[in-house]
């Protein structure tokens, strides 16, 4: 059933009775806010979706090499990363959860938690990388390593620019500018955070377990 006159969108700022206009526009722009993101994650799906079929083109070509190659990467570094991206997950979403509520306080944990396992998922993504380069394996090495450091280059492009976002939410949050009323922008972030994540959930096994 629609929103019936008076109404407060979710995520919007409440108007008052008697504020009609001001209702739809906040009804609008939180429409648009949620239109924007789905388009953009879209066009994300696409890139990684390229991606993703290039991968299985060059495996089912090369099956021996990538068999061979996939024994030098770290099994466990990469299950580690798979359970810190979880958990950012859900810290991103008792964020959302609590500001729902109005509890700004809980929100600037999360946030803070979030952002503080995105950078352990970076720093692990770090090492394993040395590791990979003190062994002779770059991205020019043969197929499977430029599939490797492309795709999971890439998606450490995408953790850094979330951080970057939920930072702004941290600094927002920490102004005041949320509440159980407006909290748009939070939300459209754990949209964004929760794609990250799942990129990662497809990239792990197959890289790491399908050998």
């Amino acid at each position: 059933m629609g929103n019936l006159p008076g109404d407060r969108v979710p995520g919007e700022p409440g108007r008052g009775a008697g504020h009609g206009a001001g209702h739809a526009d906040a009804a609008t722009a939180y429409e648009a806010a949620k239109l924007g993101i789905w388009t953009f994650l879209a066009t994300e799906v696409l890139l990684f979706g390229g991606l993703f079929t290039a991968y299985i083109v060059f495996r089912l070509k090369f099956p021996q090499l990538f068999r061979a190659d996939y024994v030098h990467l770290n099994r466990v570094l990469g299950a580690i990363n798979t359970i810190v991206l979880i958990c950012s997950s859900l810290t991103v979403a008792l964020g959302i959860a609590a500001i729902r509520k109005g509890k700004q306080g809980s929100l600037k944990l999360f946030l803070s938690l979030t952002i503080l396992l995105a950078g352990v998922f970076l720093a692990i993504k770090y090492f394993e990388w040395t590791e990979k380069f003190a062994l002779g394996l770059f991205p020019g090495t043969d197929v499977f390593f430029s599939l490797y450091f492309m795709m999971t280059g890439l998606h450490g492009l995408h953790v850094l620019g979330g951080m970057l976002v939920l930072g702004a939410m941290l600094v927002l949050a920490g102004r005041g500018r949320f509440s159980e009323h407006y909290y748009t922008p939070v939300e459209i972030s754990g949209l964004y955070w929760h794609f990250v994540d799942l990129v990662w959930i497809y990239l792990f096994p197959l890289f790491y377990l399908i050998g």
